[in-house]
This record gives structure tokens, sequence and C-alpha cells, in this order.
């Protein structure tokens, strides 16, 4: 079993993506200027937000964090996001989700500018992904997919499994995974999915999204199986200062040692979301994506 170090991983991305900014800036171009719609006081948006404004401060990028109380209104909001849309030296931005319950989420993402989601989520974005075109790809997906071929993880052919169908994580990834550049053979599961055990123990390369700890057990997984967990559940925990410990979609202990690679929980698929931000914006920044 070998680990799939994440956080190494995106710790070199993010040396590459300096170097490039670095270039961009002594040839005259702007800096790349990311900003941050954070909405009340969730603890995990909190810790979120300010792991991404720590990353643009590594990679050069400029950073912005706009704050709303957790009583803001939707128009409050959406004016907010078409200021940023039409602010010229913002390249990209993010809404930190989830939202109060009197904002439509969607009606949020919708008005976000294509060329300035660099989250990826909206139906423009998601849209063009489908078909292969040149898109903003959801962070989550976009680094699971940059680790598989970072570890040189063989996936043409393979049998995969994709359990959860959120449209964050499990359709995007299910899409990724499908298309020529990986080549796999997708099967989307969730939790009303029939023979849903065995369907991930024939798993070649078995990604788990379904936001559940500890969701996948040991006779879930097939010998020499590729197990990507992605679930930062934080349950209670008496062991950490916090009290709280982060538990992934996959039982570690029972899973690992029939794997030949396995993402950790903390340390696996996070970092790479967040460097995939990066990557992302530093497209938007060079209009890579839209011309």
């Amino acid at each position: 079993m070998r680990l799939i170090d994440g956080k190494q991983t995106a710790t070199e991305i993010k040396k590459e993506i300096a170097i490039d900014v670095k270039a961009m800036v002594d040839a005259g171009a702007k800096q790349p200027h990311l900003a941050a719609i954070l909405v009340g006081h969730d603890g995990g948006s909190e810790t979120y937000v300010a792991f991404k404004i720590k990353d643009c401060e590594e990679v050069g990028f400029k950073s912005s964090l706009i704050r709303f109380e957790d009583d803001v209104t939707e128009e409050e909001l959406l004016a907010k996001v078409d200021e940023l849309n039409r602010d010229a030296d913002v390249d990209g931005f993010i809404v930190q989700l989830p939202l109060p319950k009197q904002i439509s989420e969607q009606k949020i993402i919708e008005a976000i500018d294509p060329r300035k989601d660099v989250d990826g989520f909206h139906p423009i974005n998601v849209g063009r992904m489908v078909i292969g075109l040149p898109c903003f790809v959801s962070a989550t997906p976009d680094g699971i997919v940059e680790l598989l071929k970072r570890y040189h993880i063989e996936t043409s052919g393979k049998d995969c499994v994709v359990v959860g169908r959120s449209n964050i994580v499990g359709r995007p990834m299910s899409v990724l995974m499908s298309q020529k550049e990986m080549n796999a053979t997708v099967t989307v599961a969730h939790s009303r999915t029939k023979n849903l055990v065995e369907l991930c123990a024939n798993a070649d390369i078995l990604i788990a999204a379904i936001g559940s700890p500890e969701f996948v057990k040991g006779n879930m997984v097939k010998d020499g199986a590729v197990v990507i967990d992605v679930g930062t559940t934080r349950v209670k925990s008496d062991k950490t200062k916090s009290g709280f410990k982060l538990k992934g979609d996959v039982a570690f202990d029972e899973v690992a040692g029939k794997c030949s690679y396995i993402t950790p929980v903390p340390g696996g698929v996070g970092p790479m979301t967040r460097v995939a931000l990066l990557k992302n914006t530093l497209l938007a920044a060079k209009k890579e994506i839209y011309k």
C-alpha cells in the first residue's frame, strides 16, 4: 500500500504556480487576484477560507476577503457578486458554501460571471466540461485527476466506481474519469444503489464522495484497488485539543492494507482541492479559458 500524499503534491504545484506568477509580474502583467465571499461564521468555512488566503500569499496572488453576517439578504449578496463581476482587477472569485437558508445557492452560483467562476460551479462551466471544452473544472475533481496523473496511476480501461452524485464532486468526477484523457469505465453509485458492496468491491478505482464517515468498509474494497477518499466530516474526539477530528468516507484502518494506493484524511484530497482553485485563478488571470 502506498499513501497518496496530497499535501506534498500540492506544495510542489504551488511552487510551480509561484514561478509562473513571478514570470508574469516580471513581464509587466498584473498580479493574479482571487476574491472570496464568506457569509457567517461556520467553523469549517472560516478555516477553509483562511487556508485559501494563505495559499494566495504563498504563490504571489493578491487576495480579498469579503465578509457578511448570517442575516445578509439575497439581494445584498447578488449586488456584491455583480460588483466583483465588473471589477477588472479581480480575476476570479468564490462564494464559500454553504449559505444561510434565506439565500438560494443556485441563484448565487448562476449570477457569477463564468469567466470568473474559479470554483467551476456555474452551469456554463459544468456544461463545457461535460462536452470536453476548455473550462474551469470543479476544484475537488480536478485535484483528484491531478493526483492520479502525478502518481502515474493507470486509469485507461479500468473500472471506476464513484460513490456519491453531488454536483460539486460525484457528477463532475464521473465525467472527467470517463473522458478520453482518463479513459476509465465509470459507474456512479449512491446510498440507494442495489448491491453497493459488491459493486464497490469490483472497482479498480474507488472514489468515495458520499459525505458519510467511514462508510466504505474493508469488504467494499478489492485487493490492489486505488481508493480516493473525498470525505471530510468533523466528528467529536477526546484525543485532539479542538475536541474534533476529521474523518473520511473510508474506514482507513480496515481498507488501507488491501489497497495499492489510498489517500489519507486529512492530507489527501483536501490540499489538492485548494491548489486546483489556484490553478483556475491563474488560468483566469492569463485569460486561457475564455479568450
